[in-house]
C-alpha cells in the first residue's frame, strides 16, 4: 500500500514501545502492527496532563520515559518511500510518567478532571457570582461565552445538574451543589407540566427566553423529532433530578421523577410486545398517529435502553425499590432478545412496533452508531450484577470482543462515530471521533476490566483513556472539545465548536470522571473512594436509609467503611448493603461515606 502513495502527509501512530535508541522509535500499535519511527533534533515530548495542570515537558527525558511497554502517541510527517512509508515523529505525547504507566490511573486524577469541569460550566454559565437559571443557555461557545440566543432546553440543564451533582458527590465542594440544588428547581418551576387527572409528569422541550417573557417549547425542535414528543428528551430531563435526588433526598423532586416514570409506563411502554416507543403525539399522546410521520409506531435504542444509563440504575441505587429493578431487567432483557443481529457485529438500533428492524429510517438507514454498540456492552455488565443472566454476560463479552475491530481506530487510538453496519463497515459521514463515544468505550472495557478482573478488557480501557485525556481536554479554554479529527486534532466548526449545544453539556464527561474513578480506583487498582451526600431533613429516601453504593458491583467486593456526619465519626450503618440510617436533624447534614475493596473478595 505503501509504494502507491505518491505524496507526503501528516498523521498520528499510537503504539506501545518495543525499543528506543538513538532517534529510532519503534512502537507496536493497537492492532498489532509494528512501526518504526524516526525522532528529529527539534521533536517535543510532553506528558498527558490533567485539566487545571501546567505543560510536562518530557524532551530532556526520553530515554527515561521511554521504556519498553510504555504507552506513546507520535505524530508527524508520513513519506512515500520505496520500502513503504516512512515516519517522523515531530510531537510526542507520553502517557507514562517517572511514577506511573498510565497518569490517568493515578489517585485523584477523574476527580480533579470532574473538579476542573465543573468550574468551567459554573464559570460559563453564571460566572463567579450567584448562580441564577434565568442567566442560562443551552449554547455556549469555545472559550465559555454565551452567544445571544436566549433558548434553554430541559435536558441540557438537567445535564448540567447531573455534572454538578457527580461533582459534589465526588469532591464535597458546596458550591457544584448549589448549582445541581437550584437547576432542579429551575426546571420543576420553568420546563415541567404535571396532569393531576392522569397522575404523570411531562416535561417540555426548552423555553425560548425574551427579556421577562417566557415562550413554552412543547414539542421537539430538533430536527429528528420535530413537532413531536420523544422518548429520549423525557428521559434525559431526568438525568440530573435523579442523580440530584440521590444526594439529598428532596421529596418534590422525587415527586416529579415519580410522576415522569408513570408518563413512561402510561403513554410510552408497549404492554403487548414489550420496551418503549421512541415518540407520541403531543395531541392525542399515542404513539400510532400518522402525523409523526417516519416516527410512527417505532422503537430505539434511546427509547428503550437509555431508560438505564440516564436515570434507572441511579434511581434503584437511591431507594433500593424492586420495581426500578424489574424495569431495569425488562429493558435488559428486550435489548438481548431484539438487538443483536447474527448478521454483523453490530446491533440493530431501531426497530418497528413489531420489532423487526427498520433499516430505512432516516440518517441511520442501515448503519451503527459505534458508541451504542459500547454503551449496551457497558450497561449489561451492570445490570448482570444485580440480576446474573447468561444472555447478559455473553451478549456484553460478544459486543466487547467484536467492536474494536471494526469501531476502533487501531492505527491512533480512539473510537469512530457511525460506520455502516455491513462490511467492509466504510465510514458514514466522516471519520472524525466525539467525546461522547470516547466515553462509552473507556467505561465498557472498565466495567467489564473491573467485574471480571480482565486484563484484556483492561489493555482496552486505558488505550481508550488515553486516546481520549490526550486529545479531548481543552488546556487553553477549559472543558472537553466535542470532536478530533482522527488523528487527535481537534475539529472546530460549526456546533461541533460548541462547548454547550443540544447534544452537549457536561453529562458524558462528568458521567465519565465519576465512573472512571469507581472502576478503575475501586475495583482495578483496589483503592478507597469517598463519596459526599447532603440530604435533607425531610429527604424522602425509603426506611430513611441513605444508599451509598456509587455503582451496580460484583456481590461481595465492596463495603461501607466508615461514615461521618457533619465532620464527626458515625455508626449506625450497615457495611455490606452501604446504607447509611440517616438521623433526625432539623437541618441538611453532610455524609462523608468511605469505600473500601473487600480483602480477598
Amino acid at each position: 500500500m505503501g509504494a502507491e502513495i505518491a505524496y507526503s502527509f501528516s498523521d498520528t501512530t499510537a503504539g506501545r514501545v518495543e525499543s528506543f535508541a538513538g532517534r529510532a522509535l519503534r512502537l507496536r500499535t493497537f492492532d498489532g502492527r509494528a512501526v518504526a519511527l524516526e525522532l528529529t533534533d527539534t521533536t517535543s515530548a510532553q506528558v498527558v496532563r490533567n485539566l487545571g495542570e501546567p505543560y510536562r515537558d518530557a524532551g530532556g527525558r526520553l530515554a527515561e520515559l521511554l521504556r519498553p511497554g510504555r504507552l506513546v502517541f507520535a505524530h508527524g510527517p508520513v513519506y512515500p518511500d520505496p520500502g513503504g512509508l516512512r515516519y517522523q515523529a515531530t510531537q510526542l505525547v507520553l502517557v507514562g510518567d517517572e511514577a506511573e504507566d498510565h497518569v490517568f490511573e493515578r489517585p485523584g486524577w477523574w476527580v480533579e478532571q470532574l473538579r476542573e469541569l465543573a468550574r468551567f460550566y459554573r464559570r460559563a454559565q453564571f460566572g463567579a457570582g450567584e448562580v441564577d437559571y434565568a442567566d442560562y443557555r443551552t449554547e455556549i461557545r469555545l472559550g465559555g461565552d454565551k452567544n445571544g440566543r436566549h433558548v434553554q432546553e430541559t435536558d441540557t440543564i438537567s445535564r448540567l445538574v447531573y455534572g454538578m451533582a457527580s461533582a459534589y458527590m465526588l469532591t464535597g465542594d458546596e458550591d457544584f451543589l448549589t448549582v445541581a440544588d437550584r437547576g432542579s428547581a429551575y426546571l420543576r418551576e420553568h420546563m415541567r407540566f404535571v396532569d393531576t387527572d392522569l397522575g404523570v409528569t411531562y416535561w417540555y422541550h426548552g423555553v425560548d427566553v425574551d427579556g421577562g417573557r417566557e415562550r413554552k417549547l412543547f414539542t421537539s425542535e430538533f430536527d429528528d423529532d420535530y413537532r413531536a414528543i420523544p422518548a429520549y428528551e423525557q428521559i434525559y430531563a431526568l438525568v440530573g433530578l435523579v442523580q440530584n435526588y440521590r444526594v439529598t433526598g428532596d421529596p418534590a423532586t422525587k415527586a416529579d421523577i415519580d410522576g415522569t416514570v408513570r408518563l413512561f409506563e402510561r403513554f410510552f411502554a408497549d404492554p403487548a410486545r414489550g420496551g418503549y416507543w421512541s415518540h407520541i403525539d403531543p395531541v392525542d399522546l399515542s404513539p400510532h398517529s400518522p402525523a409523526l410521520g417516519r416516527n410512527r409506531a417505532r422503537k430505539n435504542w434511546n427509547s428503550v435502553g437509555d431508560h438505564a444509563p440516564a436515570y434507572l440504575f441511579n434511581l434503584y441505587l437511591a431507594t433500593g425499590d424492586p420495581r426500578h429493578l424489574d424495569a431495569l431487567e425488562h429493558t435488559f432483557d428486550m435489548v438481548v432478545a431484539h438487538f443483536p443481529d447474527r448478521g454483523t457485529p453490530f446491533v440493530q438500533e431501531r426497530f418497528h412496533g413489531d420489532w423487526t428492524p427498520d433499516r430505512e429510517w432516516g440518517w441511520q438507514q442501515d448503519r451503527a452508531v459505534v458508541g451504542h454498540n459500547l454503551k449496551i456492552a457497558w450497561n449489561l455488565t451492570r445490570m448482570n450484577a444485580a440480576r446474573a443472566k447468561y444472555d447478559y454476560a455473553r451478549v456484553a463479552e460478544q459486543l466487547a470482543r467484536s467492536m474494536p475491530d471494526v469501531g476502533r481506530d487501531g492505527q491512533r487510538g480512539g473510537w469512530y462515530d457511525l460506520v455502516q453496519r455491513q462490511p467492509p463497515h466504510d465510514f458514514v459521514w466522516h471519520d472524525r471521533k466525539a467525546w461522547w463515544q470516547q466515553e462509552q468505550a473507556i467505561l465498557a472495557y472498565l466495567v467489564l476490566a473491573g467485574h471480571r478482573r480482565s486484563d484484556e478488557f483492561l489493555a482496552h480501557g486505558r488505550e481508550a483513556a488515553a486516546f481520549y485525556n490526550a486529545f479531548f481536554l481543552d488546556h487553553d479554554e477549559g472543558g472537553v472539545y466535542f470532536n478530533v479529527l482522527n488523528n487527535g486534532i481537534p475539529y472546530l466548526v460549526g456546533t461541533e465548536r460548541l462547548k454547550g449545544s443540544h447534544s452537549m453539556s457536561m453529562y458524558h464527561a462528568a458521567e465519565l470522571c465519576y465512573l472512571a474513578t469507581v472502576y478503575t480506583g475501586l475495583l482495578v487498582r483496589g483503592e478507597p473512594l469517598d463519596l459526599w451526600f447532603k440530604p435533607r431533613p425531610d429527604a424522602d429516601f425509603p426506611d430513611r436509609l441513605l444508599r451509598v453504593a456509587p455503582d451496580l458491583l460484583p456481590a461481595g467486593r465492596v463495603r461501607l467503611d466508615g461514615v461521618l456526619v457533619d465532620g464527626e465519626p458515625y455508626r449506625d450503618f450497615d457495611p455490606e448493603a452501604m446504607a447509611v440510617r440517616l438521623p433526625d436533624s432539623a437541618s441538611a447534614v453532610t455524609v462523608q461515606a468511605r469505600l473500601v475493596p473487600v480483602e480477598g473478595a
